[in-house]
């Protein structure tokens, strides 16, 4: 209700500026800046009125949402080129804590070395619906950005900006069920990420049952879309497959008889906000949930999809001088060629080891280029804390979990009493916190390998 009386107060105060505006164009002659994007992001930066400052923020928004590919990207361009710090400020204030430093001069340098273009994404945010188009502003500079290197400084703001926006603070926890409305159910299909819904039957499947459960964070300014969401199975013991979970028929268990909660999908939905971490705040909230809920449950894991690992294999296969596979585990990894060879036991058996040997190097000391691990979801849950509890041969063997990983899954463990040891591990560089179950499929000459991507 309050985020509603606050989107039409703003439309109302927009409406008179709008009349401000408009009275002012009128007494213009000829081509006047603010008919130019860029002149009117420079009238907003120089505008003091609210009234008109709320209008001309709404203008531009709905002016550069008309724009085609070419002038957006000139519009990019022009925030990077045109709407940096104030060089003439930044350097007097340079020069004036240089002669004289203290905390009001190092202040005044914090305030001429921030780029115009934040002040100018502030003042846009004040239009109504301004955070929903920015987001969408953002997630459409994304699409060039890997061909861009010098807008990546326009995108650095954006970020910044998000996320003190969108800091944990402002979010809202809501379990998702079946009365959820409608709108917001159709958001969690077309954004679910892992394992694809299959339409509203299959989406109640996956939420309706008493063993069943969905979370999904949202903002007050974006009300009706989940900013990230996550799939929860209550169940008897950690699950080793997927296919179980999302079964179409079986019989629902009692909550009160199972003991484990298993995350098996964690969906970011606003591509505009990626950088922005929401995943970490989620899964501890919702734990902190079902606990409340379900104070006998015991154990919390994931189980992840292994998204690289297909294209990791691949490479050290290809690799004559593997450091990793040896010659037989080579000839033996050729089964997987073979169309189908999971299905047939001739193929599949002789893979079975050397291919969770390879996992195991993956996992425990294969490297990126930054130092941290190459897999995006355990950098994910190791940096929250998370355990290696298990790695899961065949667990998903349909066609995208086959594509990724070879059928492999892996179950991060969420131990209540371990999640910070293990996260200040893991920001401090140390080893990847696994299981000893993990450890030991590790081939032991392995252990002497040098770290490397």
């Amino acid at each position: 209700m309050n985020t509603t009386f606050f989107g039409e107060l703003l439309q109302s105060i927009g409406d008179r500026g709008r009349a401000l505006i408009d009275r002012a164009r009128d007494r213009r002659t000829g081509e006047t800046r603010s008919q130019d994007l860029i002149g009117e992001c420079e009238d907003l930066l120089s505008t003091r009125g609210e009234a008109s400052g709320v209008a001309l923020a709404r203008d531009i928004l709905q002016r550069y949402a008309e724009l085609t590919t070419g002038p957006r990207i000139a519009f990019f361009e022009a925030l990077a080129e045109k709407f940096g710090p104030d060089e003439d400020k930044l350097k007097a204030a340079v020069a004036a804590w240089q002669e004289k430093p203290s905390d009001r001069t190092a202040a005044d340098l914090q305030r001429a070395a921030e780029p115009r273009r934040q002040e100018l994404l502030r003042r846009l945010n004040l239009a109504p619906g301004g955070t929903r188009a920015l987001v969408h502003m953002r997630e459409q500079l994304l699409d060039v950005l890997p061909r861009r290197d010098d807008l990546k400084p326009v995108d650095q703001d954006f970020v910044h900006l998000f996320a003190s926006w969108f800091n944990r603070g402002f979010l809202v926890l809501r379990h998702i069920d079946w009365g959820t409305p409608a709108l917001i159910l159709e958001k969690i299909i077309r954004y679910e990420a892992v394992h694809e819904i299959r339409g509203f039957d299959d989406l109640r499947r996956r939420i309706d049952p008493p063993d069943r459960r969905c979370y999904a964070f949202f903002h007050p300014a974006l009300v009706d879309e989940p900013l990230i969401f996550v799939e929860v199975a209550l169940t008897r013991g950690i699950p080793d497959a997927i296919a179980p979970i999302l079964i179409g028929k079986r019989e629902p268990l009692d909550p009160a008889k199972t003991n484990t909660a298993v995350f098996y999908s964690i969906s970011n939905c606003q591509k505009g906000l990626a950088g922005v971490s929401f995943g970490s705040f989620l899964i501890k909230q919702v734990v902190e949930e079902i606990c409340r809920e379900f104070p006998k449950l015991s154990t919390f894991v994931t189980l992840s999809p292994v998204p690289n690992f297909r294209k990791w294999l691949d490479a050290e296969r290809a690799d004559e001088n593997s450091r990793i596979l040896s010659a037989e585990d080579r000839a033996a990894l050729t089964n997987l060629d073979v169309h189908g060879w999971y299905q047939v036991p001739k193929h599949r058996d002789p893979v079975k080891e050397p291919l969770l040997r390879a996992a195991a190097y993956y996992f425990l000391r294969a490297r990126s280029k930054r130092g941290g691990p190459v897999d995006a979801v355990a950098r994910f849950h190791l940096g929250n804390g998370a355990r290696l509890e298990q790695i899961d041969w065949l667990g998903d063997v349909s066609e995208k979990g086959l594509a990724q990983s070879y059928g492999l899954m892996v179950n991060y463990l969420y131990d209540l009493d371990e999640i910070e040891k293990n996260h200040e591990n893991y920001v401090a560089g140390g080893p990847v916190a696994a299981s000893n179950q993990v450890s030991r499929i590790l081939r032991p000459q392995l252990e002497l390998v040098p770290v490397g991507g």
